[in-house]
């Protein structure tokens, strides 16, 4: 597989808001497929910006996969290991593959976070924190 060799930029606001219908009152936005990961060279599922309306809430379930979501904007509450609760934006949920969990608004405006699915596999190598190496900075 050829892997991409330019930056792209998805504009949120050229990504339409879709609703999922499986849960009440959830709107997400695919900010990063599986094809674009691929292209990438990462593993990666799937990363989505979604949205909470008021009332609306993520219902209980769980993945094959496991899931980082960090809340951006606005109140929740989250299932948490059996029990609800309440967090803000800025909070991080690290949940492993089949753990059930969810999340529901707990706010007087709609939520929002970034949820990232990620292959869990017990047999990967370590990660490793990454590398940054600066170049001539000949792009002002």
């Amino acid at each position: 597989m050829k892997l991409a060799e330019i930056t792209t930029v998805k504009e949120g606001q050229s990504i339409t808001w879709t609703q999922i219908p499986e849960h009440i009152q959830l709107f997400h936005r695919e900010i990063v497929d599986a094809a674009e990961a691929d292209a990438l060279g990462v593993r990666v599922s799937s990363v989505l910006w979604e949205k909470i309306e008021v009332g609306g809430q993520v219902l209980p379930h769980y993945h094959n996969v496991a899931e980082v979501i960090h809340i951006t904007v606005g109140k929740v509450k989250l299932l948490c290991n059996g029990e609800w609760k309440s967090y803000q934006a800025g909070d991080t949920f690290h949940v492993p593959a089949g753990v059930v969990h969810s999340v529901k608004n707990d706010d007087s405006a709609p939520t929002e976070q970034i949820s990232i699915f990620l292959p869990a596999n017990a047999e990967i190598p370590s990660n490793q924190f990454f590398q940054t190496i600066l170049v001539e900075n000949k792009y002002e």
